[in-house]
């Protein structure tokens, strides 16, 4: 039986009776955690394993937004705290080779701790290229400035990710870094002409269009797209982020249910899939939400069935590695750089 083409959250620590038979009649391709639904490993574990139960399928893709700093779903007494993206560029600025080699363990450490709980797929890297005076959302998660060194640590931390056997999702493609408001509750809007977006924010995603997965970014960009943000534009996903990035992996949105978006659940959902996006990302466990982007979405089939398995065969087994060196030193690193990690 085919799956839905989008990824679900759920409300709570444990399914409900009501969420169980949701997901066993829907079939969602994946599904994604919060903090709402972490307490401990065995409970987190537990959680997993009934949502890969429930949709019959072992192997369906458990997402997760783990990139350090202040967007961590998994935190102490637990799991460890892990710096933010620009502790990473900060040591970078003064030796790259140990800025990337810092990215790498870091995100390597991260994929460690998802993998015992089965999490498969982690909402990272982000390459996103901030400018002076935009929205403090993308703020010190940001790996730098500057398009080339922004792709080369958001390499650094795609590889530390497959090391760990997780699955990397590139974001905010094609960059919010320019955004002056949060998406997740309003509209941003960039009136930057495309051939500087070109020059900066497109070109720090070029050379990670390879990468199996990207989220969008809810950003209109006006010299390209007056009307509509980059999730639900089919001139921003074909001309842009197939065409001038060439990214050809599964493209998810960002939460559907996000404030930048405009009209009903319903509305946004098949704005979505109609722009091209291979899959719907809903986020906030609202039953009554989650319903309704099922009854909008579509099975998966065709094209963006294809880049879904051509997704998840990218998968690679955890490699050998010794945890407590790993942290030893990246802390060492950071701490010779005299770099903050908070």
């Amino acid at each position: 039986m085919k799956s839905r083409a989008f990824i679900t959250g759920v409300s709570g620590l444990e399914l409900t009776d009501a969420e169980r038979e949701f997901v066993r009649a829907e079939r969602p391709w994946g599904f994604i955690l919060f903090k709402r639904n972490v307490d401990t490993p065995a409970q987190v574990a537990r959680l997993v394993g009934e949502l890969r139960d429930c949709v019959g399928n072992p192997s369906a893709p458990v997402l997760i937004d783990q990139e350090g700093g202040r967007v961590q779903r998994l935190g102490p007494p637990h799991w460890p705290v892990y710096p933010p993206g620009a502790v990473f560029g900060a040591l970078y600025d003064r030796d790259r080779a140990l800025g990337l080699k810092a990215a790498r363990l870091g995100s390597r450490l991260i994929a460690a701790d998802l993998i015992e709980l089965g999490i498969s797929v982690d909402c990272l890297p982000l390459a996103d290229v901030p400018v002076e005076g935009c929205d403090a959302v993308i703020g010190n998660r940001a790996y730098g400035t500057e398009p080339r060194k922004v792709a080369d640590i958001a390499r650094a931390v795609t590889e530390g990710l497959e090391q760990g056997g997780v699955l990397p999702v590139l974001k905010h493609i094609p960059g919010h870094g320019r955004a002056t408001a949060d998406s997740h509750f309003r509209l941003p809007r960039v009136d930057t002409g495309r051939k500087e977006l070109e020059r900066t924010d497109f070109a720090a995603f070029q050379p990670l269009a390879d990468l199996p997965m990207a989220m969008t970014a809810h950003v209109v960009f006006s010299a390209i797209d007056p009307a509509q943000p980059a999730t639900t534009s089919a001139t921003m996903i074909q001309q842009v982020i197939r065409g001038v990035i060439g990214f050809q992996g599964l493209l998810m949105s960002d939460d559907v249910s996000m404030n930048a978006l405009a009209g009903s659940i319903a509305e946004r959902t098949r704005a979505i899939v109609d722009a091209g996006c291979d899959m719907v990302l809903h986020c906030n466990g609202k039953l009554d939400e989650m319903r309704e982007v099922a009854r909008q979405t579509p099975k998966l089939s065709g094209r963006a069935l294809e880049r879904a398995d051509k997704a998840l065969a990218s998968r690679k087994p955890p490699q050998p590695f010794d945890r407590r060196a790993a942290r030893a030193e990246l802390d060492t690193l950071i701490e010779r750089a005299g770099i903050a990690s908070a």
